[in-house]
């Protein structure tokens, strides 16, 4: 039956589609109104010392296969020692049956540590070492896509997120195939491209600078939105300005700005509750490996940052129950985080030495 009632979305629930998975969420607001009676977290301490000797990711430490970690001063990558993909690997039996499908699994892993210092994440590094972290992530992929057919940058920060190491780093996985995300990003991005004519990210974007509902961050080559179809409370999403097929492709100054988008943003999400802010974040561009001299228009790079936490530093949102059984599911509108988050100082609230300061952006 229908309602009487004027829809408004901050009050009533509805559904949203994500174009890039091909998929319905539910936004339920008026349940932010509902009292908290559920787990709460313990705060995890984010006083760290910029040196642990027994930390292995440390400068001069030695890791759990017995290699020696060097005395490292800027962005170090190395092979990491418990991979999940092996380049070398038997193929398993094909099966003609299509219940019991089985296919090769190939790849190399990698750990990037951002800073010699356990205590100096994104939010606090200067934008000079952020670019060296966006010129290390270039150089893994050029090297590894190459051979490889996608390569999947990811940070995991915090436990909260099930990081088991505090140190700044992040993993680099490249495998010879297409993860699920990716492919069905893929397909979706060129369907969208083959109707319209026009890459989706792109359209999208400039449909996002007209509203100003979202936004978060806007700088000369970046914009930094909620996503309409976010699922994880203040989830964002980064896009380039000018279409940009791969991480590769980003010029000297694409890649000095994106640093700054980068550390605004960190630093937005520690002031929010006041916490080192969890999150796990990483990059989408077009696959990679011998077959990427294929039209690869459609796809636009872009960054997606989904940071668990919902009402304060230790109440959390647990994909569960519905999300796993049904649709994802948010209570907090899109529009409503993007204001919080737009709202937010540039200026760190514990570490305010650290920010940006207007004059240091040009």
């Amino acid at each position: 039956m229908a309602s009487s009632q004027t829809f408004d979305p901050t009050e009533h629930q509805h559904i949203r589609y994500n174009p890039l998975k091909g998929e319905w969420v539910l936004i339920s607001p008026h349940r932010m109104k509902r009292p908290w009676g559920g787990h709460v977290e313990p705060l995890e301490d984010d006083d760290l010392p910029e040196y642990d000797p027994s930390n292995p990711l440390c400068p001069g430490n030695t890791r759990a296969n017995g290699e020696l970690t060097p005395k490292y001063e800027k962005t170090f990558c190395f092979d990491n020692d418990f991979p999940a993909l092996l380049e070398d690997a038997p193929s398993p039996p094909k099966s003609d049956d299509p219940l019991f499908c089985m296919d090769s699994a190939r790849g190399k892993c990698k750990v990037m540590c951002f800073h010699p210092k356990s205590n100096v994440t994104i939010a606090l590094m200067k934008t000079s070492e952020i670019v060296e972290v966006i010129k290390q992530w270039i150089n893994e992929m050029l090297d590894l896509g190459r051979k490889w057919t996608w390569v999947q940058i990811f940070e995991n920060r915090g436990a909260l997120m099930g990081c088991s190491n505090a140190h700044p780093h992040c993993q680099i996985w490249a495998s010879s195939y297409l993860p699920n995300e990716a492919r069905a990003k893929d397909r979706l991005l060129s369907d969208y491209y083959r109707k319209k004519g026009n890459p989706l990210l792109v359209d999208y974007m400039q449909k996002e600078l007209l509203k100003k509902e979202r936004i978060v961050i806007d700088n000369r080559d970046w914009l930094v939105v909620v996503p309409f179809w976010a699922v994880w409370p203040f989830e964002t999403m980064v896009l380039p300005k000018k279409q940009v097929q791969r991480m590769q492709n980003l010029t000297k100054t694409q890649q000095e700005s994106l640093a700054i988008v980068m550390k605004k943003l960190c630093t937005k999400y520690d002031n929010l509750f006041k916490c080192s802010f969890p999150y796990s974040m990483g990059w989408h561009g077009a696959p990679t490996g011998p077959d990427s001299n294929k039209d690869c228009s459609y796809w636009t790079f872009h960054g997606i940052y989904l940071p668990p936490l919902l009402r304060s530093a230790n109440i959390k949102k647990h994909i569960a129950g519905y999300e796993l059984l049904a649709q994802p599911q948010r209570d907090l509108t899109p529009e409503q985080a993007a204001e919080k988050m737009r709202n937010l100082s540039d200026l760190h609230y514990k570490h305010p030495e650290t920010s940006i300061y207007p004059d240091e952006e040009n």
